[in-house]
């Protein structure tokens, strides 16, 4: 589940990104979440031995699959957020 959890941030970066303005740099949002969106899919598909494609629970510290995606979500929104300030700080 965190293929689609990172799929559909990538997809709502990318819609962002045609309708607001460029300050807040969503294509940069959108490129990192794409690139991770590339890799999660490539582990997937090397890692795969048969069943469940997209599964809902995980063997790690985190079971949920969901809650695992959102979680990985946030040192990529943390860089977003890093460089948006570093860029509007620069501005002034």
């Amino acid at each position: 589940m965190w293929l689609v959890t990172t799929g559909v941030s990538a997809m709502g970066a990318t819609v962002l990104n045609l309708f607001l303005p460029k300050r807040y740099k969503f294509g940069f949002l959108a490129l990192m979440l794409w690139g991770a969106t590339i890799m999660i899919l490539v582990d997937h598909l090397l890692g795969y031995k048969g069943g469940p494609f997209l599964e809902k629970i995980t063997e790690g510290m985190i079971e949920s699959g969901t809650l695992l995606g959102i979680v990985m979500l946030f040192p990529i929104l943390g860089i977003w957020l890093g460089s948006v300030l570093i860029t509007n700080l620069k501005r002034r």
